[in-house]
């Protein structure tokens, strides 16, 4: 009777072992398949996609795509929300509604909803579960319930060489400048200036770059060194497998004797 049980174990290990390499085989082939490229964009059709440009699979909500201009490079995360208009199938004019400067980077679960005008600068990184939105629900009238009370839009504008944390929400309105670090979750609205570190919600500026006396309140952890230009990847790649054995080596030394 053991003897039975075991077999059944054994094959049911295996069924199982089979089952899960087919979905996963499935769902790599389903990703790569169902990733939008320029060369492969689908039924979509961007005002612009540009060149290297990736749309994860799954993709997020996705409509008012002639209104969308992507620029080159860009990597777009699973689960991305990308709008232009309120609702789909509306005409939003001659006008792009949103625009992705080239090398932008949306992580998984972000949503940028475009009722009016919002543009994004080029190598503008953005941490997972961003909400970027140009509009907002008002509440003028205290006797009708707010979804019914028509919203608010104002455009947004994140400048070039930004960092968006994750969970930031950009307002309607912002007026993000170049080379900006937004913290996690932090929530901003209004005008943000150049080279500066905003936190909080809502967000406040908390360290600033001066031209003379640097970074404002001094940074607190030294600047990380450039890698030579000489440096090939080999040489990285072993530089990293001898720290990781320097590291192991001094575990061993510091653990108790059994």
């Amino acid at each position: 009777m053991p003897r039975n049980g075991n077999t059944f174990s054994s094959l049911a290990a295996w069924r199982r072992r089979v089952v899960a390499h087919a979905l996963q085989g499935g769902w790599r082939w389903a990703q790569q398949a169902g990733a939008v490229t320029a060369e492969h964009p689908g039924k979509l059709r961007f005002r612009r996609l540009g060149a290297g440009t990736r749309l994860a699979f799954p993709q997020g909500t996705l409509f008012g795509e002639p209104w969308i201009e992507i620029g080159e490079c860009c990597i777009i995360a699973e689960q991305v929300t990308l709008t232009a208009g309120m609702l789909p199938g509306l005409d939003l004019g001659t006008e792009t509604v949103l625009t992705l400067g080239n090398g932008v980077v949306l992580g998984r679960g972000s949503h940028v909803i475009a009722d009016t005008t919002i543009t994004i600068g080029s190598d503008t990184y953005c941490g997972p579960y961003v909400y970027i939105t140009s509009t907002n629900h008002s509440y003028d009238d205290p006797h009708e319930p707010i979804g019914r009370q028509w919203p608010r839009s104002e455009p947004v504008s994140i400048g070039p060489g930004c960092w968006l944390g994750t969970g930031a929400v950009i307002l309607p309105g912002a007026r993000i400048g170049r080379n900006v670090v937004v913290a996690a979750g932090a929530v901003v609205r209004g005008e943000v200036p150049d080279h500066s570190v905003v936190a909080g919600a809502p967000a406040r500026v908390v360290r600033r770059w001066d031209p003379e006396q640097g970074w404002q309140p001094p940074l607190r952890t030294p600047a990380p060194r450039p890698i030579p230009e000489d440096v090939t990847p080999e040489q990285l790649a072993a530089l990293a497998a001898w720290e990781v054995e320097q590291a192991e080596t001094a575990a061993a030394a510091e653990a108790p004797a059994s």
